[in-house]
Formats: C-alpha cells, structure tokens, sequence
C-alpha cells in the first residue's frame, strides 16, 4: 500500500484536528460531573445544552459550505471557526452555572459548524481522486488521536498535580491555540475554485440526484445510530467498572486512530460503497451482541470492534461525498452532508432511549440494527458516482 507522501495541506489539516480535540477532550468527558457536581444541575440540562449546540453546528456547516463556494476561499472559513472555538472552549472555566456552560458550548459548536464543511472541500481539492479515502482517513485517525491525548492528559492534570476542574479547563487553551498558529501557518487555500459569475448563493443546485439518494440513505443509517453514552451505560450496566471507562473511551479512539488511514487507503483501491457498506455491517453486528450478551468481557470486546466501524466509515463516507460532485459544490455538498447527519441523529437518541426504557435494551440495540442492516442494502444499490472529478496536479 505504499503511495507517495500525502500533500502539505493534509497532513497540517490533521495535526490541527488532533490539537483540536485534544483541547476540546480534556473538558468534554468532564462536562457532566462539573454540571452535576460543582454546578448542581441534572441530566435534563446536559441533553438541552448538548442538543442545542449539536442542532446549531448541523446547520451552521451547510451555510458555511455554500458560502465557501460561493466566494472561493475555504482557508478563511476553516481558520474563523477554528479560532473562535478555541477562545470559546477555556472560558468554561470561568462559569458559574448551566447557562454559561450553555453559552460556551453553543459558541463552540457555532466554530465547529463553520469550519467543519469548508476544511472538507479544503480536503478534496488537495488531493487527486484516487487518493481521497486515504486524506480523509488520515484526517480521522489524526482527530481520535487528539480523543486518546485530551482525557489521558486531564487525567494527569486532575489525578497527578491535583488540579481542579476549571485550571483543566484553563489549560486546554495551549492545544487550541497551538492549532490555530498550525493553520495559519502550514495550511493554503490552494486549488479553491469559486462559483460561475451569477451562480448566487445557492443551496441546492449542482448536486446530482444520486448524490441526494445518498444522503437519504445514510440518514436512515443515522437514525439508528444513537449517542454512544447508551453505550457506556450498557457496559457499566453489564459488569465494567466505571473507574474504568475513561480506559475503554481510550481504547475504542486508539481502534479508530490505528485503523483509520488504512480503510480509507482500502476505499481507493477497492470500492467506497463496500467499505462503508463492511463497516455498517460491522456496526450492525456489535449492536445486535450489546443487546444479548452480557459481562464486562464481552462489552470490552464489543467496544474495540466497534471502533473497526467507525474507522471503516468515516473517511470512506467523507471522499464518497467528493465523489459525487464538482470541485466548485464540494462545500455544499458537505454542508449537505453533516446536516443530513446532524438532524438524524438528534431524534435517534430520543427514540434509542425510548425503546430501552419500553421494550430493554434488546429492542433498542435491535431496531438500530436492523436499519444499519437496511441502510447497507440500499447502499449497495445506488448507482456509482459520475460527477467530474479534478482535474490538474494536487496542491503541496
């Protein structure tokens, strides 16, 4: 599988993800406690300041992506969103109750939705066609890096020098401006290709219909795919200690990072549609198990291969995106893209917990499974890509 070195604008695309989420994961896993704890609110609170923020980065990164087409410039976007979530993120250490962790989240995700779309189509126009399973999946494996480095560095902050919950949070400005200097610095806005004078802001047009069937299907694959929290609950429910979840959590990413670049490079040699259609699968048959077996084993055991699902899907899913349209809609098309997914997943949550609190979690697990199980037919009837790929050498 040795190809030549991937292009400059990948590579520094990655390490600003990973210093990323390396930032936002030594906060994230501990927003809970801190809410419950130091700040006294409940559960309710947390699924309203998550939603929240969630719905508002889905549809922020459509907008985001029409209009980095639109003008012809992604590096703008990219760094706009980047740098504003990385002032937002430390200021939680100054909050004093849920409605900051509210304000601090939503301006978070408000960067997150901005650039999320246009660093994508950033992505696509770095690379030839034949190389885009790799770009991306190197670009996923580089971000669950930054998931294993953020919490295993709290930790040490919390465990090791006995910090307290805002200095942790204090803290994670150095990873997130660390990240903005790499993106200022490292990454070009090369090969950006702006609309056709009079285009406008358009939403819609451009996008082929099978890209659209695309979209379709992989929200009907959303819908099952609910908050993998119901997930930490299921093992703790079956035996696993939760002092130790911060490991499994740790565990599953490093699955992801491992595994990551490698599915994406298998996606350009062999076919995007059936790797992603192999990791549904994959997806499909840990969620079946987490509904029957039980013990601490098995739950680890499901949780490092359902980390081979993410790994398989994630990047495929993103080059598949590119696949279908013209380098001058690609920011659409993502925008498109994580919106279908944003809004999919806010109801599969609702209707995850629903069946588990009716029916157990058997059902649950079930009902999820079978639509990742129809979702991968469908997907395997959709008719292959045919929108003009770019032409020209890849920028460096």
């Amino acid at each position: 599988m040795a190809r030549t070195r991937l292009p400059r604008n990948v590579i520094a695309l990655g390490v600003v993800s990973l210093l990323t989420d390396f930032s936002s994961d030594m906060i994230y896993p501990l927003l809970p406690v801190f809410l419950t704890a130091t700040l006294g609110a409940g559960p309710a609170v947390l699924g309203i300041i998550e939603g929240v923020a969630e719905a508002t980065a889905s549809l922020l990164k459509l907008f985001s992506g029409a209009w980095s087409d639109r003008v012809g410039k992604k590096k703008p976007l990219v760094v706009a969103g980047y740098l504003l979530s990385s002032v937002a993120r430390p200021l939680m250490g100054f909050a004093s109750a849920w409605v900051h962790v509210l304000a601090v989240r939503f301006s978070d995700r408000i960067g997150k939705g901005i650039r999320s779309s246009p660093r994508d189509a950033l992505i696509a126009a770095s690379v030839p066609a034949e190389d885009r399973g790799r770009a991306y999946g190197l670009h996923r494996a580089m971000d669950h890096l930054g998931a294993v480095f953020g919490p295993f560095a709290a930790f040490l902050l919390l465990a090791g020098a006995g910090l307290s919950y805002r200095s942790v949070f204090f803290l994670a400005a150095v990873p997130g401006a660390a990240a903005v200097v790499a993106l200022l610095f490292f990454v070009r806005d090369d090969g950006a290709r702006k609309s056709p004078p009079g285009a406008g802001f358009v939403l819609t047009g451009g996008l082929p219909p099978a890209f659209r069937r695309y979209l379709i299907i992989v929200s009907l694959f959303t819908l099952g795919n609910a908050s993998d929290s119901f997930l930490i609950l299921r093992a703790v429910d079956s035996g696993v200690p939760a002092a130790w979840v911060p490991l499994l959590w740790g565990a599953f990413h490093v699955v992801k990072s491992s595994f990551s670049t490698y599915a994406g490079i298998l996606s350009d040699r062999w076919s995007r549609k059936r790797i992603i259609v192999a990791g549904w699968m994959v997806y499909a048959a840990t969620y079946t198990l987490w509904g029957i077996v039980e013990g601490a084993a098995w739950m680890v055991t499901l949780f490092l291969v359902y980390g081979l699902y993410s790994a398989a899907t994630e990047g495929a899913e993103r080059a598949f995106v590119a696949d279908f349209v013209p380098p001058q809609r690609r920011g659409t098309a993502f925008g498109w893209f994580h919106l279908a997914v944003g809004l999919s997943a806010l109801p599969a949550s609702v209707l995850f917990g629903l069946l588990w609190g009716a029916f157990g979690p058997r059902a649950a697990f079930g009902v999820s499974a079978g639509l990742a199980v129809v979702a991968s037919a469908l997907l395997l009837l959709l008719s292959p890509p045919s929108a003009p790929a770019e032409s020209g050498p890849a920028p460096r």
